[in-house]
């Protein structure tokens, strides 16, 4: 984590930029001048939100990031390292500055009222969140400049200037520009004459300013965009060209962004005219839609619609403007700032100065580089799950049939997953497929299964999340490929987004038909699988198979299921049933008896669950929470949540995995699956957590909580204040690694896991008796 220096001058930093904004623009806009907070408000507004119960989201969400920049400070990583988890953190604010201030915007420019869970309303709530981005912006500058571009010279790295080229390398880039650059490039005149161009988002923009040498005075009178004494015109950097330009010296690579090669020579798009500024930029706007269903829509009216959705995307408001540091130097530049402030109704908060590299994403280029392959630390190789003494198993159908799989990835592989779709899709015996879709890889092992099982003369049924964000036209694309080749294919369903991860194998065995299914927290996607950490169930038993039956039937068809004895479902019921399982717990605490409460998820912030944690830790009940990024709920505050805490894991793989753990009197009652704690997974997706009903399998699940419950080196503890502590090994003890530990787990581990003194016996029955009763049946509404 930074130091209190560190943020100290990160906050000088931000000041200082915000006060050469302010004077250099001059005649400030009447937007500028509602944006300015004084110091009593500002302290006002922090006030409110450090007093409120529960944690603003967005702000929260900004403290996942920082947790995120941490790992580019980490000196114990490689130099290429660090730059991969600056560029993560470059393209998650790319992601929130489109969807989640984009939603704010949505609010803002419509005049809607919205109060923030921190109990803002949306112009204070607006202000709080573009200081706390600007201060993570500098941050990001910091770290790049001040700890990572040292680095650079010993690891035979040169970011160069052009300038700092040699004669030939300056011949090449020239080479270059004219051979492929400049054909690429078209200049965009604004002025009185010509309308607005439009201006993509995420790519590099140069602003030019050019002199009208035919400007009469009466002219010059003029005020900003209708002064025609000055010219301004866009150049907008295809996106599908290389960021840099690569340059092998004896010594060292060096890399030139392109902008500089493009700004060298830019006087070749104005020619006979004398330009009087030339400043880089990048815009992003607001992405964050939402589908006008009806139960009517029609299925190509539905897809059309979503392809208009992502093309408005592509042209919604201006939310951020990124600009170059240099680019406030002159009288041009700031008339040509203020010119797009005025019409991207922006202010100086929507501004982020740069004062190296716009776009820190870029740096994918140079951590990919061949010459610096070596410097990223080889991964682990997989280990077969718990029980399974082979990695490759050659029958899964056989596998599967003696025992439940619970898989832990990446430290077990996800080829049993493959392996069970590309052996069924061969499998003479099988007789159908149902699989539903959320992301898929880009070059889809599932795909091609799929294909082939069709093609083998299979049923196949697949539901397609078409509405996945920013997967949209991939998952339309791979669907049509689908129904193309004979399957059955479900774009979606009306009003929900199916978030559930579901698969369903349909075998005929001679004298019976056998099920076989797998459940899992994570994508049927085989490159995120190496990535995320997710669990998967691989089982035949017919409770599960009946459950996942009966689901596949409501989603596809008009079936009104009975109950599910091992699926809780969302919407609705869901969340009921786990406010159940809380208050269970609280009854077990308040007669005196042992309880307890762990759940590892990725986000939460659903208020009438937090509620019913903050009335469980009350009455006593010790509640251990894992919440990977967005958390809304406030630990440790005096008579409110004394006894709840609250860890973030952060390290190389992106924790995915939710785990729901009840201790029920010592014979605990855990879920798995893919929902989170929030008002959009019980109200507005199609989700699903199982119960893990065998021993060994739910030993698993106890043991992975209880890891994440020990880990000291990617820990971090939420404070009552809302802030992160790093945690950090007692003095003298080993670090505990659990993205290391997990791969050397043993079954005597798993069979001695503890969280709080569980009884490690066989239940009596299957099913624990009350969860028959009340069964959720509310997805049949759909």
């Amino acid at each position: 984590m930074s130091t209190p220096n560190q943020h100290h001058r990160s906050r000088n930093l931000l000041g200082n930029i915000v006060s050469r904004f302010t004077n250099r623009l001059g005649d400030t806009s009447a937007a500028d001048t509602a944006d300015r907070t004084s110091p009593k408000t500002a302290a006002r507004v922090s006030n409110v939100v450090e007093q409120s119960d529960y944690i603003s989201r967005d702000l929260s969400w900004l403290k996942f990031n920082e947790r995120v920049l941490d790992q580019a400070r980490n000196p114990a990583r490689t130099l290429m390292e660090r730059l991969k988890f600056l560029a993560i953190t470059a393209s998650n604010l790319d992601e929130f500055f489109t969807i989640r201030i984009g939603s704010l915007y949505n609010y803002l420019d419509y005049h809607k009222e919205r109060t923030d869970y921190s109990g803002l309303r949306e112009g204070p709530f607006k202000k709080a969140l573009f200081r706390a981005a600007q201060q993570f912006s500098q941050d990001q500058q910091h770290v790049f400049v001040d700890d990572l571009m040292p680095l650079f010279a010993q690891n035979d790295i040169v970011l160069a200037h052009y300038a700092d080229l040699t004669e030939a390398e300056q011949q090449q880039a020239a080479d270059y520009f004219d051979r492929t650059i400049f054909p690429t490039l078209t200049p965009m005149l604004y002025d009185y004459t010509h309308t607005f161009p439009v201006l993509l988002a995420r790519v590099l923009i140069f602003g030019v300013v050019t002199n009208n040498p035919n400007t009469t005075s009466a002219r010059r009178d003029k005020d900003d965009d209708e002064d025609d004494s000055q010219r301004l015109s866009f150049v907008q950097i295809p996106a599908n060209l290389p960021r840099f330009m690569p340059f092998e010296r004896d010594e060292a690579i060096v890399f030139l962004p392109i902008e500089e090669i493009v700004r060298k020579h830019i006087h070749k798009l104005y020619r006979n005219v004398s330009i009087s500024s030339v400043n880089l930029f990048k815009i992003t706007r607001n992405g964050d839609f939402a589908l006008d269903e009806s139960e009517d829509d029609d299925e190509v009216d539905f897809l059309d619609e979503i392809r208009q959705k992502i093309k408005n995307r592509r042209l919604g408001r201006v939310v951020r403007v990124e600009v170059e540091a240099e680019s406030m130097t002159s009288a041009a530049s700031s008339w040509m700032i203020n010119l797009l402030k005025k019409r991207w109704e922006i202010d100086d908060a929507n501004l982020f100065e740069a004062t190296r590299l716009i776009d820190f994403t870029s740096l994918w280029q140079i951590i990919r580089h061949p010459e610096f392959k070596n410097d990223m630390p080889a991964p682990h190789p997989p280990v077969p799950p718990v029980g399974l003494e082979r990695e490759k198993i050659g029958d899964i159908f056989e596998a599967i049939r003696e025992r439940d799989i619970l898989m832990h990835h990446p430290y077990n592989n996800f080829e049993p997953v493959l392996q069970l779709l590309e052996q069924a899709a061969e499998d003479p015996n099988v007789l159908a497929i149902k699989l539903t879709v959320y992301r898929l890889a880009k070059r889809s092992r599932i795909t091609e299964a799929l294909l082939k099982a069709a093609e083998n003369g299979k049923h196949v049924s697949v539901l397609f999340e078409v509405k996945a964000r920013f997967d949209e036209e991939n998952n339309i694309r791979e669907a049509q490929r689908l129904q193309k080749a004979g399957c059955f294919v479900i774009y979606g369903i009306s009003r929900y987004k199916t978030h559930t991860k579901l698969l369903l194998v349909v075998r005929n065995e001679g004298s019976r038909v056998v099920r076989y299914a797998h459940l899992s927290s994570g994508n049927y996607n085989e490159d995120t699988a190496r990535m995320y950490t997710d669990i998967g169930l691989l089982t035949t038993s017919e409770t599960y198979t009946n459950d996942i039956s009966e689901f596949f039937n409501v989603i596809t068809g008009h079936s009104l299921p009975s109950g599910y004895q091992y699926l809780l479902t969302a919407p609705r019921d869901m969340r009921n049933q786990l406010v159940d399982l809380i208050r269970a717990e609280v009854d077990h605490a308040r007669r005196g008896l042992t309880s307890g409460i762990c759940i590892k998820i990725n986000s939460l912030e659903d208020k009438i669950v937090i509620d019913e944690l903050y009335a469980a830790s009350q009455a006593g009940v010790p509640i251990r929470l894992i919440v990977r990024g967005i958390c809304c709920l406030r630990p440790g505050r005096k008579g409110l949540s004394e006894n709840i805490t609250i860890r973030s894991i952060v390290g190389d793989y992106l924790e995915h995995t939710r785990i729901f753990y009840f201790h029920n009197l010592g014979e605990p009652k855990i879920y798995g699956g893919s929902a989170d704690i929030m008002v959009r997974s019980f109200d507005r997706r199609i989700e699903s957590l199982f119960y893990l009903a065998d021993l060994r399998v739910r030993q698993q699940a106890i043991l992975i909580l209880d890891y994440n419950l020990l880990d000291t080196v990617n820990a971090y503890e939420l404070q009552e204040d809302g802030t992160y502590k790093k945690c950090e090994p007692a003095e003298g003890a080993e670090p505990f690694n659990i993205q290391e530990r997990f791969f050397d787990v043993t079954e005597a581990d798993v069979m001695q896991a503890q969280l709080f003194d569980e009884i490690i016996t066989p239940p009596v029955a299957d099913v624990p008796a009350d969860m028959t009763e009340g069964a959720d049946s509310t997805i049949a509404t759909i």
